[in-house]
């Protein structure tokens, strides 16, 4: 069987119908339930032979008192190896709200070094829609062990430290994944123990921006809406919650060209919490 070459980062559920029988393609369904809303993303349905990737539990620090944080690189090697993904596994990463959640597993990926995985455009929602095959969730839940293996342990990763310096440096741009009400504290936040407003000088960019019913945006629509942020050239680092969303934007400006991309993994979940940290409405 031929070689399998995603034509982007991001595909289309009419090409993973079409290799869904590849021997090296795994379907990572990577939910989460959005913070922000009441309504769960925990349907019963799935696509054929995918695996759950537990952002939650199994590919984030358990020993953090922040949400989602980068697990190490064992545990994050050893639970891929659960699922029963090898090193030349090409991966597909989708969710059940369109794209939401699946951009953070891909970014977790590519920023350990492995870059054969896709994000489906449009999630579940679109491969229902298109009336393509699916099955109860949770169809398969032991896989053979997997021989994964991560050759760069980079992460791409900055810390409340460093944004401290970014956020004045001429030379970085730190992008913000929340609405703008969330960004200007006009609309709350959802976790009662944040205080409202942003990183002073980051700029706003709702990932919902990037967006359009649950699909990315065309790369030229992605690159004339950057455009505008005039940070060409810049280190970018994307924040949003908790890591999330910051992941969606990061993806949109991936699709765009830019390539010195970076995750603020603590997000507002620990800057909206530092005693000291200062914060701009």
């Amino acid at each position: 069987m031929n070689t399998l070459e995603f034509p982007s980062p991001i595909v289309s559920v009419d090409w993973v119908f079409k290799h869904l029988d590849h021997p090296d393609l795994i379907i990572l369904d990577a939910s989460i339930k959005k913070v922000t809303s009441s309504v769960a993303s925990d349907q019963e349905l799935q696509i054929p032979k995918a695996r759950f990737f537990d952002i939650k539990k199994s590919f984030s620090d358990q020993d953090s008192n922040l949400p989602n944080m980068f697990p190490s690189s064992d545990f994050f090697e050893k639970n891929c190896r659960k699922l029963g993904i090898n090193t030349n596994s090409k991966i597909v990463v989708y969710d059940t709200l369109g794209i939401y959640s699946s951009p953070r597993a891909w970014w977790m990926f590519t920023s350990l070094g492995h870059k054969n995985v896709a994000v489906l455009n449009g999630g579940l929602p679109e491969w229902i829609k298109s009336e393509l095959p699916t099955e109860n969730k949770g169809s398969a839940t032991k896989f053979p062990l997997g021989n994964f293996k991560i050759n760069d342990h980079s992460k791409y990763t900055v810390d409340a430290k460093n944004i401290l310096f970014e956020m004045n440096s001429t030379k970085s741009v730190i992008l913000d994944a929340r609405s703008f009400g969330r960004f200007k504290a006009i609309d709350p936040e959802p976790r009662n123990d944040l205080k409202g407003g942003h990183i002073p000088n980051s700029l706003s960019l709702p990932y919902t921006k990037v967006l359009q019913h649950g699909k990315m945006l065309p790369t030229k629509e992605l690159i004339r809406l950057l455009d505008d942020f005039e940070i060409e050239n810049k280190k970018l680092i994307f924040s949003c919650g908790s890591g999330i969303t910051a992941c969606v934007i990061l993806l949109a400006a991936h699709l765009a060209g830019y390539t010195d991309l970076w995750i603020y993994d603590g997000s507002w979940s620990e800057w909206g919490q530092l005693k000291d940290a200062p914060i701009h409405c």
